[in-house]
């Protein structure tokens, strides 16, 4: 029993360390936010967050328009996926590029619908793009005041039970 919980296991992540360094043709089934699509490659579907980046939850401003603006790049399109890798939180992540080149994390920084994300990053050019973004208050640099996903939580309403 224990034998096969570990093939089991080296089966599991064998596939997708194998896929770490490499580049392959996927295609986006779904954009579910900015920085988060489903897409479809060796005859399954895997969820993928973009690497190094944060867009706004949907709820929060432009959080919408950075799922529009990834779904008018990604959605029904094959892309190519770039060192697919679990991060620390466990999530899927790679570099999602545009079939002429473009990164769409860049695209998505450029245009003011991502954060970088805080820490290191592999990609160090991200940082100079979102400071031009915002010295041109592009997308959400426009705001006054701009929370990122990391750091806003939600506020509902106070239900109160009325008799």
């Amino acid at each position: 029993m224990k034998f096969s919980c570990i093939i089991l296991l080296v089966l599991l992540v064998v596939p997708v360390r194998g896929m770490a360094g490499t580049e392959f043709v996927a295609r986006v089934l779904t954009v579910h936010e900015g920085d988060h699509v489903t897409i479809h490659y060796q005859g399954r579907n895997e969820r993928v967050a973009l690497r190094d980046v944060d867009c706004p939850d949907l709820k929060q401003p432009y959080g919408k328009q950075a799922k529009h603006a990834a779904a008018a790049y990604l959605a029904n399109r094959d892309v190519v996926v770039r060192e697919l890798m679990k991060d620390q939180q466990g999530r899927m992540t790679a570099d999602i590029l545009l079939q002429d080149g473009r990164n769409i994390a860049h695209e998505l920084v450029k245009e003011g619908l991502a954060w970088v994300q805080p820490g290191e990053v592999h990609d160090p050019a991200l940082r100079d793009m979102e400071e031009l973004a915002r010295a041109s208050k592009q997308g959400l640099w426009s705001e006054p005041d701009p929370i990122s996903p990391w750091k806003w939580k939600p506020t509902k309403p106070a239900r109160h039970n009325e008799k």
